[in-house]
């Protein structure tokens, strides 16, 4: 074959029906281009490329998913629900530990860390079983502390994610992931990353981050490269880390399986 029988690569496109039942379809650079130095786009079919994940962050917002919601009804309870859910715990778990101190009114006022603690230690029902909350005593520890530092110094409107972020960052017990989860729900906010480990994960895969990468020593370094993905995506960081986490979740839970 000749060079110029050799045809380059074509551009990439998806078609989809959205919420008004009409026809969209998403055209992407060839698979061999790049998005950005490093990385290149690779092939939609391909699971977790960079093709593949603006993809689905396109059908996610042609169908309307994974919007940034508040899980709480006041920015305290909110702070409380993504307490009870971070730091490695299952959201599931998280969430039912959130609902039984919220049936109780603990999570109105200041509560002590003793009153959290004997009812954190108590069963919970998830999806049928009786599970164990991990960490009673740390957490006890972390949600006194952060509600009686929002009650003495009360979270005001804060015009930025990352604003809320670094005055959420001051409470016990409350890292820049958590903080950053609860400006995302709170806000809306797309100047924040929400670094779970899944996306740190997928990040790597694709080569945004280096190997190794570890938010825990460099989180705004990498959350300044996970919005830079985003970017060069043309895609809502909120959406974008969101499908993330779900995918890369359901495919842990299938080789669990």
């Amino acid at each position: 074959m000749t060079s110029s029988a050799i045809a380059a690569d074509p551009l990439q496109s998806v078609s989809a029906w959205d919420e008004t039942e009409s026809m969209r379809s998403l055209t992407l650079p060839p698979a061999d281009a790049y998005l950005m130095p490093g990385v290149l786009w690779g092939r939609i079919e391909s699971a977790m490329t960079p093709a593949f994940w603006a993809a689905q962050c396109w059908y996610a917002e042609s169908a309307g998913m994974f919007a940034p919601t508040r899980l709480a009804a006041t920015i305290e309870r909110e702070v409380a629900a993504c307490l009870l859910g971070g730091y490695g715990m299952p959201a599931e778990v998280g969430w039912a530990a959130y609902v039984r101190l919220l049936e109780l009114g603990l999570l109105d006022g200041t509560p002590t860390e003793s009153e959290l603690s004997v009812v954190l230690a108590q069963p919970l029902s998830v999806n049928g079983r009786e599970v164990r909350y991990r960490f009673v005593s740390q957490k006890a520890r972390y949600l006194a502390g952060t509600l009686q530092s929002l009650t003495e110094e009360p979270l005001e409107d804060f015009s930025s994610g990352r604003a809320l972020r670094d005055r959420l960052v001051r409470c016990p017990g409350i890292g820049p992931k958590t903080a950053s989860w609860v400006a995302r729900n709170w806000l809306g906010a797309d100047d924040v990353a929400i670094l779970d480990v899944h996306v740190v994960r997928a990040c790597i895969r694709v080569g945004v981050m280096p190997q190794g990468a570890d938010p825990a020593r460099n989180y705004r370094l990498l959350e300044d490269r996970f919005l830079a993905f985003a970017h060069a995506l043309d895609v809502r960081p909120s959406i974008l880390d969101g499908i993330i986490w779900r995918t890369m979740k359901d495919l842990g839970a299938l080789r669990a399986a």
